[in-house]
């Protein structure tokens, strides 16, 4: 695999599976100083992870991450106070995959004679041959992404010392969709979601905030930890601080399931997503990005253009299409009514619209970002689907007994949401040393 690498300022590579060992992310280009733990990793990484509602896996993994590299072990003297900050080293995080049993083994290796159409798993067998890592569907399962959300987040925090607010929701599921929300009120809306999401995930209340695991331990007396971990994982899960809809709602003003900053129509998506799973099929849905503060100039033309770099969100599982402002909806349109047309005040450019998403010309204009992804239904239904035997050819019929998610787009966004800033600091990165070389020649 050549593909398994994004960014050059700050580069993500990863590695891992879906019933390997686990997953691994490696980032590289993060600057020294940074205070990093695993508790604020994994506030992220629980977004994504499966098993948490009726939209998403039954699969049980908790997402633990580990920082393995990059980090200071001890203060570098006496005093320093720069113990668990980053030091410009690589920064590597495993992934462990701890709910991985025999029995969800059976299921795949009884299965995978038969590709399941709409999933990679007869294009990957063309690629690989007998030994593609068909179990759980390998580097092809979605569970891959938790990789992209550990690195991001990283990203993420690199950014907010820059101002670069980050974040993402569900704009369409279910061919239900979000009227458009007010940036700001969006953002305060996700930040009330995940920390609604903190609080009642008992992995991050039982084993970080009561500091099962905390950052003073050395990695062997975490895995024996983790040991114990991937056998009390029912038992952990049972200490889910109990709420309802409406006491959730009561407290934190969001819907308990779906990050869609209406909870009216997140009701309504849930109810929709729900009647086309009861019919044994998925649903698909939009998940919009938005990036706040970012300044005028970043991206790299001819062909690193900000637009065609956020494009590269197709290399998501799942997304079928990116498109940035408006999108699509410019075929539509006269220039007049395209253009972002722009006036001066008080010695500041305003822009009258946002048709173009922050970007023009590939470079930012120092408008909010906004990107918008088109997710597929999960491929792996309930319903019979025809297909092949890969080793024989003969038409056979499928449905899927393997655990799946209803829906891909009620996990996805936090995907989306650092992927982008993934993008964004490796842009921001060669825009201030450009700019800096620039400035230093200016002033010569």
């Amino acid at each position: 695999m050549m593909g398994c690498s994004l960014g050059r300022c700050v580069q993500l590579t990863v590695a891992g599976g879906s019933y390997q060992e686990g997953l691994v992310s490696v980032l590289q280009g993060i600057p020294p100083g940074i205070l990093l733990t695993e508790q604020e990793i994994y506030a992220d990484m629980l977004l994504r992870k499966p098993g948490t509602d009726e939209l998403s896996s039954p699969r049980k993994e908790p997402d633990l991450p580990i920082i393995y590299t990059g980090l200071n072990a001890a203060d570098t003297i006496e005093g320093a106070g720069n113990k668990n900050h980053t030091n410009g080293t690589p920064i590597t995080i495993l992934i462990p995959n701890l709910d991985r049993h025999f029995i969800h083994v059976k299921q795949y290796q009884d299965t995978n004679r038969t590709p399941r159409p709409g999933h990679a798993s007869y294009a990957s067998f063309m690629k690989y041959g007998p030994d593609d890592d068909a179990i759980g569907a390998g580097f092809f399962s979605g569970r891959y992404t938790a990789t992209i959300v550990a690195g991001g987040y990283i990203a993420k925090k690199v950014l907010s010392y820059f101002g670069i607010k980050v974040f993402s929701y569900i704009k369409e599921l279910a061919g239900v969709r979000c009227p458009d929300i007010e940036h700001e009120k969006a953002f305060s809306y996700t930040q009330s979601f995940k920390k609604m999401r903190c609080d009642l995930d008992p992995f991050y209340q039982e084993i970080y905030v009561k500091g099962r695991i905390n950052m003073e331990m050395r990695f062997l007396e975490k895995m024996k930890v983790f040991g114990e971990i991937e056998k009390e994982i029912d038992l952990i899960r049972e200490k889910s601080p109990k709420m309802t809809e409406e006491e959730i709602y009561d407290r934190y003003g969001v819907h308990h399931v779906v990050n869609c900053p209406d909870v009216k129509v997140a009701r309504q998506m849930m109810e929709a997503a729900n009647r086309i799973t009861a019919t044994g099929d998925s649903s698909g849905g939009v998940v919009e990005v938005v990036a706040l503060g970012v300044p005028a100039g970043l991206g790299e033309p001819v062909f690193d253009k900000l637009d065609a770099e956020l494009g590269r969100m197709l290399g998501i599982g799942a997304v079928k299409g990116v498109e940035i402002g408006a999108g699509f909806a410019v075929k539509d349109m006269t220039g007049s009514q395209c253009n972002d047309q722009m006036r001066s005040e008080k010695g500041k450019v305003v822009f009258l619209s946002n048709n173009a998403g922050g970007i023009t010309g590939g470079l930012t204009t120092g408008q909010p970002i906004v990107v918008r992804i088109a997710v597929k239904p999960t491929p792996t239904i309930a319903k019979p689907q025809q297909t092949i035997d890969k080793y024989t050819l003969e038409n056979k019929t499928l449905a899927a007994i393997t655990r799946r998610d209803p829906t891909i787009v009620g996990r996805i966004w936090i995907v989306a949401e650092n992927y982008t800033a993934l993008v964004l600091l490796d842009h921001l990165m060669m825009h201030l040393g450009y700019q800096a070389i620039k400035e230093k020649i200016s002033a010569s």
